[in-house]
Formats: structure tokens, sequence, C-alpha cells
């Protein structure tokens, strides 16, 4: 059971105080770019909100003596986006935070296996964070490859579905074939209520730009038409610029 604190009667440490990281290197790639890709895609699908912050491979401090948590990525609910410009947050500390706890954590499984499916589990179960998605990119385990569980009654219960409809958050979350820093592979995605793949900012630009070529080429089109038909009038003895 996390404790509330406030820092208004209580002597916290600041963030500032704190180790801003557990110097612990990541094992691969892909413990970075799957949760950034999620950061990321929420940036462009929720630019206009400002009560969210997605956190990759940041320490989550939640009692003042304790060393921090730190998941792979997690989304927090109802607290300011921008904190301390223009530095930003150097850890997601609680109390700096009204108390409020990420809503969702992620774990990346690579090839040193940390205890995901147990030991963090239990950890992330007293924070009483509500939703827990482990993504095994490589190596199952015997594991399926995205698992989210949601916190009942004191205990992690596996959610089903593709994608996995998170209410809380208003998002799903599902795996699908993409192309992200240029690498084509399985990522991991955010989907709408239809079912829908959310797009991510390379994504975007693309479609941007193709139909800025599209409305180019319908342009161009049109006036090779106009062209055409305006010839075709002084062949008749009609001068266009007349009609």
């Amino acid at each position: 059971m996390v404790l509330r604190y406030d820092p208004k009667q209580q002597n916290l440490p600041l963030s500032a105080d704190l180790p801003d990281s557990d110097d612990t290197p990541v094992d691969n790639e892909l413990q970075n770019l799957a949760p950034n890709l999620l950061a990321t895609t929420l940036a462009l699908a929720w630019a206009a909100r400002e009560d969210w912050f997605f956190g990759v491979d940041m320490g989550v401090y939640f009692a003042p003596k304790e060393p921090a948590i730190v998941p792979d990525g997690f989304l927090s609910l109802g607290v300011e986006r921008f904190v301390n410009p223009p530095q930003g947050r150097l850890s997601y500390v609680l109390w700096e935070e009204n108390n409020i706890v990420p809503t969702l954590a992620l774990e990346v499984v690579s090839k040193t296996y940390g205890g995901e499916y147990e030991r963090k589990q239990a950890r992330y179960i007293d924070l009483g964070i509500r939703y827990y998605a482990v993504y095994s990119p490589v190596r199952r385990w015997e594991r399926e490859p995205l698992e989210v569980y949601e916190l009942i009654d004191g205990e992690y219960k596996r959610l089903r579905g593709e994608p996995v409809w998170l209410p809380e958050i208003g998002l799903g979350l599902g795996l699908s074939s993409g192309r992200y820093n240029g690498w084509e592979r399985e990522w991991l995605y955010w989907y709408d209520e239809l079912g829908n793949r959310l797009l991510t900012p390379e994504e975007n630009a693309e479609q941007a730009n193709a139909a800025a070529i599209a409305a180019t080429n319908a342009a161009a089109e049109a006036n090779l038409k106009a062209t055409r038909l305006a010839a075709k009038l002084r062949e008749l003895g009609i001068n266009p610029d007349e009609i």
C-alpha cells in the first residue's frame, strides 16, 4: 500500500534531490523504442490535452526512503503534461504529483528475464497501478507476446482481446506490423474504440505528404484539361477568355 504524502506538511525530498536513474542499462534498443513509440503516438493523438504524462525509463518514487521503481514506460492521467520548464521532469515523484499513481505501467521483456510476470507485477500491485502490460517482442518463455492485466480486488486479472481495451484510458493496446524509425517489424500500438490503430508521427507525415502530392497532381490534371479545352475552343473560332 502506497502512503500518501503532503509536501506542505512533511520535509520531503524534491525530485532534484533524488537519483534520476538507476544506472541499469537496457538489454537492447527495443526496451526504449517500444515505449517511445507509444509516447510519440500519444503526443500526436492527445496534442490538445494537457492532463497526461508518459514516462520512458524514468524512476517513479513512491516513498521518501525507498528506491524508485523504473518501468520501461508508464502513463499517468490527471497530471500536468509539462512541468519544470525547460528541463522537464527528472523523475516522477508521487508527492510532487498530488499523489497520483500511474494508470498504466509497461515492461518490455528482453533477452535477460527480469521477473516481469512475478516480481515486478507484485510491486505494481503494491503501488496500485490500474493496468500492467508486458510486451515480449522477441523471447516468449511460453507466454503471449502481449499480456495486459487490470488491478481488481488487489490482484491483477488478465484482460483478453486484440487489441486490449483499457476503459480508464480510453484507448486500447495491440500488436501490428509497421515501421518505426525506419524499422519494419511487429510493434506495440494504441487503438481507438473502433479498433483502428492510431497513426504514428511518421505515418501522419507520410499521409499528409501523400495528400499534398495527390492535391498537386489533381490541380495539374485540372489545369491540363483547361488548357486543352481552351485550345479546342480556339480551333472552333471561340475565344475562351470571353466565355
